[in-house]
């Protein structure tokens, strides 16, 4: 009797996929960082008068980087359930605010326009709730995971508001 390698087994094999899936889902998060990484606060962006609790500069990568593996993570945790319940609606919105996201950047830093940054923002945010809103019918744990986002989203869009209006030329710059 020839015993089967256990990599070849069923366990084995949906090991290596879900492996695999984390993995690409882990990608498809860091994207908007990879585009947004274009376009870099500049002398324009130094220039603006900032709001009080505008932290340092220094946290947003961490705290991005911390934020965008937590979302890989978050739509890989709905992606598993596929075979438990229809999965492609939750992703598909996952998909719509990571768009929206990589958009932000080029709107806020790559046009220097705060106003409209500013409503594609709330446009992110609502998409966000609406991903957390349907990534909980598929995972409890899946929606939690995504409430720091939606908290930093909020407080990026308290902070680009406040530089639209502290900086009402800002756009022409």
């Amino acid at each position: 009797m020839k015993m089967k390698h256990p990599s070849h087994t069923k366990t084995g094999h949906s090991r290596k996929v879900a492996i695999t899936g984390l993995v690409i889902f882990l990608a498809i998060s860091f994207a908007p960082a990879l585009f947004g990484s274009q376009f870099k606060p500049d002398a324009w962006y130094q220039g603006l008068v900032k709001p009080a609790l505008n932290p340092p500069g220094w946290i947003f990568a961490p705290v991005w980087t911390v934020l965008y593996a937590a979302m890989g993570v978050s739509a890989w945790l709905v992606w598993r359930q596929k075979d438990r319940a229809p999965v492609h609606g939750a992703l598909f919105l996952f998909g719509i605010q990571l768009v929206l996201n990589g958009i932000w950047t080029y709107l806020f830093f790559g046009l220097k326009n705060p106003g409209v940054a500013f409503v594609e923002i709330v446009v992110l945010w609502a998409a966000i709730a609406c991903t957390l809103i349907s990534f909980r019918q598929k995972s409890r744990t899946a929606a939690l995971i995504l409430i720091p986002y939606l908290a930093w989203v909020s407080f990026a869009a308290y902070l680009n508001f406040e530089l639209w209006r502290l900086n009402p030329t800002a756009a022409l710059g």
